[in-house]
């Protein structure tokens, strides 16, 4: 019966059924895939988890050691490994299995979430949480690649970017619920020890719903040469393809210098004086909004100027920046990180949907990599810049400027690549290619050149 109800999904979900059907658009498309659905739900499962156990290391760190710097490292130590692994991760998931990777990689950072709990539990060193946040920084490296190039397996082409816009939805339902359990849970239990516990049992799910996904035939796994040019293959494409490039450095300095995730216990212990309960809240604002932005796209048409609409996201995403810097009042704070995450789900969709239907699947993987630097440098180094600015030059000051330099972003990013403004319909950018073909690259000039 399942396997009935599966096929009877996937022929709905079709472009013949819903072209005879007379829909011109199905926002539930990508749910029609029983395989893209576990997925789905093992994400959820993984970011509620993380989030939790991102807010539990973020206030027992500081409440041990009353530092910023300690709250900077802990962005550092996890960045660290991208920035190092990233290569090798992208050439792993393009020549193993992706299902694989993804299964082994959780496993390893469930691991590291029960090493947190024994850490906390026994209050050992300080030092002690920084080498679990490592491992789970490595196995993060190998993971996101292979995630990231898995997901095209799941769904058909043209369902693609409705499948990143429930993704997103998924991630920021995740993502929302997260933070405020982990805050709830500290507040309850007087101690962050059951938090991580909490991650570890969304790792063993995590773990069962991979392996629950249907095997598929090996796409692309060569043999190819371990050579510096099957290494730095993903770089390559990435900055042989404009829109592509565009695309992953407006991310990358925007996050980088307009995020204030890193300094949340900061302001909620001594500006907006609202406790652990309240940083939950503050995390899960972000979340609040992009999820309801997520929901109205997949129920919308794709945006049919994806270029403009990006930059005017970036844009406000600076703008909601600056005044949560200001702002005294927890409740206009809330409503501004509330509206980061609406425009960073815009961002998001775009970004995402841009960069995996223009990269041929024989270098998924790699390009993947390329972008996990890409966001490592803007997430977890921007959470080091963050602390290490608040410390030298304080809070407030340190949010305020970097909301401003994530608008002076968006202006140099359209001069300089003045084609991600021409930027068109959402549901066309895997029709129209950048056209290049990438010497020396393990994979043939027509994958690269006619890849849908």
């Amino acid at each position: 019966m399942s396997d009935l109800f599966d096929k009877d999904l996937d022929s709905a979900a079709s472009p013949a059924a819903r072209r005879e059907s007379g829909r011109s658009h199905d926002p539930y498309a990508a749910l029609r895939h029983r395989d893209f659905r576990l997925f789905l739900a093992n994400s959820v499962a993984a970011t509620i988890g993380g989030e939790m156990q991102s807010v539990a290391v973020g206030w027992e760190l500081y409440e041990r050691t009353s530092s910023k710097l300690a709250l900077a490292f802990v962005g550092l130590v996890q960045a660290l490994p991208v920035l190092l692994l990233a290569l090798p991760a992208g050439l792993v998931a393009d020549r193993f299995s992706r299902k694989k990777v993804v299964l082994a990689t959780a496993a390893a950072i469930t691991c590291g979430s029960i090493g947190l709990a024994a850490v906390s539990w026994l209050h050992a060193p300080v030092a002690w949480f920084y080498v679990f946040l490592a491992i789970i920084g490595i196995a993060g490296a190998f993971s996101f690649p292979a995630r990231w190039a898995f997901m095209p397996e799941l769904v058909p082409g043209e369902d693609f970017h409705n499948a990143v816009t429930w993704r997103s939805s998924a991630w920021q339902v995740a993502a929302m619920v997260g933070p405020g359990l982990g805050g709830l849970g500290i507040a309850l239990f007087k101690t962050a020890t059951p938090v991580y516990l909490a991650d570890a049992a969304c790792g063993v799910v995590v773990c069962a719903m991979i392996a629950s996904i249907r095997s598929r035939p090996a796409v692309n796994k060569k043999s190819d040469p371990m050579t510096w040019d099957t290494f730095a293959a993903g770089f390559r494409f990435v900055w042989s393809s404009p829109l592509v490039l565009a695309a992953i450095t407006l991310d990358m300095f925007a996050v980088l210098l307009g995020g204030a995730t890193a300094l949340l216990p900061v302001f909620a212990k001594d500006i907006l004086h609202i406790g652990p309960t309240g940083l939950g809240l503050l995390r899960a604002a972000p979340s609040l909004g992009a999820l309801s932005t997520a929901l109205y796209m997949a129920h919308r048409p794709p945006l049919q100027r994806a270029g403009r609409d990006l930059l005017l996201a970036v844009t406000g995403f600076g703008v909601a920046t600056i005044v949560f810097g200001l702002s005294r009042d927890p409740i206009l704070s809330f409503a501004m990180l509330v509206l980061t995450g609406v425009f960073d789900n815009i961002s998001v969709v775009i970004r995402s949907t841009l960069i995996q239907l223009r990269t041929p699947d024989a270098m998924r993987g790699r390009v993947a990599s390329v972008n996990s630097i890409f966001i490592g440098m803007s997430n977890e180094v921007g959470s080091f810049e963050s602390g290490s600015a608040a410390w030298l030059i304080g809070t407030v000051p340190a949010v305020v400027l970097g909301g401003i330099g994530c608008i002076v972003v968006v202006i140099l990013t359209a001069i300089k690549w003045p084609e991600i403004v021409r930027l068109g319909p959402l549901d066309k950018l895997g029709e129209e290619t950048d056209r290049v073909v990438i010497p020396d690259i393990p994979c043939t000039p027509l994958e690269i050149e006619g890849h849908r």
